[in-house]
């Protein structure tokens, strides 16, 4: 069974809801059949390389409120995460374009350590204060993930897994998804925003339920098995 997620790397409420998805497929009875994907979405595509201004002032400018209020938004959130043991620090967060860091992810794919990419570009992010457009901060990263050096440094030198972002963020798009995170199960079964694990738990049940049994013609051709030909 197929979990797919489009999130994107600075955005808080992706990071829950990777906990809370961790959290349902712990709970899940099938979770060695279940493969996890994740997939690229930006919210702001056109974001510079290193964004003026601290997380509550660009907060407040978007949301057309005073610094204190965007302020008190940001502790909420905070809070929320550090129940699922999380630690954001929002006042030392480098906001920037991810672009280039969703391509690493997708080379991670190829390296079969996609999740443990993700999971060190949001906590880079997230808790760190690491800028993530930077290109010798991803390729540090990167390199302790585990990916090899040359082909980190080969990605960022040149547009390796561009088209692979932009598909994902077009296929995106055909699904309506205009907010993240999203997951979607089976290409079937579809949730909104971080989802607690319960909910999450409760879809997969479903989608596993909802799997078509297969069907086998009769009569039967020869067969091997544990007993013998």
């Amino acid at each position: 069974m197929d979990v797919d997620i489009w999130s994107d790397i600075a955005c808080p409420w992706c990071y829950v809801g990777k906990r809370h998805l961790e959290a349902a497929l712990e709970g899940f009875e099938h979770r060695d059949r279940v493969t996890v994907r994740w997939h690229s979405f930006e919210l702001d595509p056109q974001a510079p390389p290193e964004r003026e201004g601290d997380n509550a002032g660009n907060l407040a400018r978007k949301y057309g409120t005073s610094r204190e209020q965007a302020v008190e938004m940001l502790d909420r959130m905070t809070a929320l995460a550090a129940e699922d043991g999380l630690e954001f620090h929002f006042e030392n967060a480098r906001s920037g374009n991810t672009f280039d860091g969703h391509r690493i992810i997708h080379l991670a794919l190829e390296h079969g350590c996609q999740d443990a990419m993700k999971e060190r570009l949001m906590r880079a992010y997230l808790s760190e204060g690491e800028l993530i457009s930077d290109h010798g901060t991803l390729r540090r990263l990167a390199i302790e993930v585990g990916l090899p050096a040359d082909e980190v440094d080969a990605l960022l030198s040149g547009d390796r897994f561009a088209e692979e972002v932009r598909t994902d963020e077009y296929t995106a798009s055909r699904l309506g998804i205009t907010a993240v995170p999203f997951f979607v199960v089976d290409r079937t079964f579809g949730a909104a925003g971080a989802q607690p694990a319960e909910q999450l738990v409760e879809m997969l049940r479903r989608a596993w339920d909802a799997r078509p049994e297969l069907s086998v013609a009769a009569p039967a051709g020869e067969t091997c098995g544990p007993e013998g030909c």
